[in-house]
């Protein structure tokens, strides 16, 4: 007898393929070669699409595997500057407002190919050459699916073509620790960085702004992750909480207390009937100034 999601047309536990796929990915390849990036010049969108919808429909949902994209990443692939790699886990939101879409660092969100498929879901349906957009497996229905795959094959290209200084941004104040032992940047990035193209890996711990602190540099799995990267030959650094992405954070939480700058002030300069809402809303826009200035100049140096 058919379970109850299957009387209703869901065949798989997961979120059916996102309406007008075609339309959005096509678009976001055009947005990327016209505006986020041109420098990456021309791409064939529409073939790239394709190559994209061929690695998955009219195949078994749950036995796709990264290489049946391999010539969607072969078209889409274009150079990563050197020292702008930025890797990361549990705080994609965060690298997002800090990569600043490829201008400061190119996350793997921030290349083409990861624009492309970036927050959207997909799959397709054995001896069928439509899209399922009622369901699709999650990755506890079955490991080989589509969306997975995808991401697997990508963080490898993103990692196989990193150089120079590669960075890492990890969250602090994750459950379970800042890096997982088992995950995308521990078993499809780590292993398919090129020692001979990367001269240095800096990390950065950074807590949440309502924390808790659950790991630091040289701590728990922290320090699991600067052990297993020394022993694979690369100089290590950590930092925790890197002042410029405290600074991203602050600019969403200026009245935090974390984000309190003492004030250097004299007294007398003190003196006067401002009222407490007024001098408030002035020290948050002198906070918020001020952070601005120093992000600014953190970067630059």
């Amino acid at each position: 007898m058919n379970n109850f999601s299957e009387v209703q047309g869901r065949k798989w536990k997961g979120e059916g393929t996102t309406q007008n796929l075609e339309s959005i990915s096509i678009g976001r390849c055009y947005d990327y070669i016209r505006v986020v990036n041109p420098a990456v010049g021309e791409k064939n969108c529409s073939e790239l699409w394709e190559a994209f919808i061929n690695a998955f429909i009219n195949k078994d949902p749950c036995n796709i595997l990264p290489q049946d994209f391999e010539l969607f990443f072969k078209l889409s692939l274009h150079p990563i500057p050197a020292d702008k790699s930025l890797f990361w886990e549990n705080n994609q939101l965060l690298v997002n407002s800090f990569s600043d879409r490829a201008r400061r660092y190119m996350t793997l969100g921030d290349t083409l190919f990861g624009f492309f498929g970036d927050f959207l879901n997909w799959c397709g349906k054995e001896n069928s050459t439509g899209l399922d957009y009622e369901s699709c497996p999650t990755a506890a229905e079955c490991e080989n699916n589509a969306v997975d795959a995808f991401w697997r094959m990508a963080s490898m290209t993103y990692a196989q073509h990193s150089s120079g200084v590669v960075h890492v941004l990890l969250n602090g104040s994750a459950e379970g620790g800042a890096y997982p032992v088992r995950g995308f940047f521990a078993d499809y990035e780590i292993p398919y960085l090129q020692r001979d193209k990367i001269s240095q890996i800096v990390i950065w711990v950074v807590d949440d702004i309502e924390g808790p602190n659950i790991d630091s540099c040289g701590y728990n799995t922290v320090q699991i992750l600067e052990d297993r990267l020394k022993a694979l030959g690369y100089d290590v650094t950590c930092t925790d909480n890197y002042e410029p992405v405290m600074f991203l954070l602050c600019l969403d939480n200026p009245d935090h207390s974390k984000c309190t700058l003492s004030s250097s002030a004299p007294a007398a300069a003190q003196r006067g009937p401002i009222s407490s809402d007024r001098g408030g809303s002035w020290n948050r826009l002198m906070f918020v100034s001020f952070v601005g200035f120093l992000f600014r100049s953190a970067l630059v140096h």
